[in-house]
């Protein structure tokens, strides 16, 4: 129960955060639509959907632990935050920074666990065995899990946050072809994280993406905290 209880806390901190940093982002940016409903917040309850936050994680970590023992991948997704591009200051650049701002939060997040995880190491002496190491074994997952999530929303795919920063970058026909493209969005990341690869032997996306993106994005995270190599 502690590993679940680990991942889920992990997971749903890295989910909720990141939707909540576009709501605060938006704000800041002239747009108060997530403000009106409620979505400026930190209270993680305030962004959960009940699929993509709670049911489809936790079918994944429950099949992946009964079926193979561990927990290779999860995926899911919180409320996305309603954003009025036209009531930012500058509706291009405004929304290019309101979806940078999600995976900038999980950036620092990692960073600040790395941080906090010198902490629990100092007080280890004092703390029980099993607290101690429930804090640390919480503290890699989140920095995991953040590093993960700030990776996969950049890829240049709308309804992806790197989708839309593309789009406010690139010239205004081009823009136009890439946005176009964001109604079938989450279909394509679904067939390409979960059909593509039952289907087509050594296609593995998601596995590429973390072994040559995030994985070095979190030895880097690592370093930065202080932790050497």
């Amino acid at each position: 129960m502690g590993e679940i209880a680990a991942i889920a806390l992990a997971a749903i901190l890295a989910i909720t955060l990141h939707e909540a940093a576009h709501g605060f982002a938006a704000k800041a940016l002239g747009d108060d639509t997530a403000a009106r409903m409620g979505r400026v917040s930190l209270n993680p309850i305030r962004h959960i959907d009940l699929v993509g936050t709670i049911l489809l994680p936790a079918f994944l970590l429950v099949s992946q632990l009964l079926t193979i023992g561990r927990v290779e991948a999860m995926f899911g997704w919180a409320k996305p935050v309603p954003v009025n591009i036209w009531r930012l200051r500058n509706p291009r650049w405004g929304m290019v920074l309101v979806a940078a701002a999600g995976p900038a939060i999980n950036f620092a997040l990692a960073w600040g666990f790395g941080l906090a995880a010198h902490g629990v190491a100092a007080l280890s002496d004092s703390l029980p065995e099993d607290g101690s190491e429930w804090l640390l074994r919480f503290i890699a997952l989140s920095m995991l899990y953040n590093v993960i999530l700030a990776c996969f929303n950049l890829l240049p795919l709308p309804p992806l946050d790197g989708g839309r920063i593309l789009v406010g970058i690139l010239p205004a026909p081009l823009a136009r072809a890439v946005a176009s493209t964001e109604r079938f969005g989450l279909l394509i990341v679904i067939g390409l994280i979960f059909v593509l690869p039952h289907l087509i032997t050594g296609f593995d996306p998601l596995g590429t993406l973390i072994r040559n993106v995030a994985l070095p994005v979190l030895r880097f995270m690592f370093m930065l905290a202080g932790h050497g190599g």
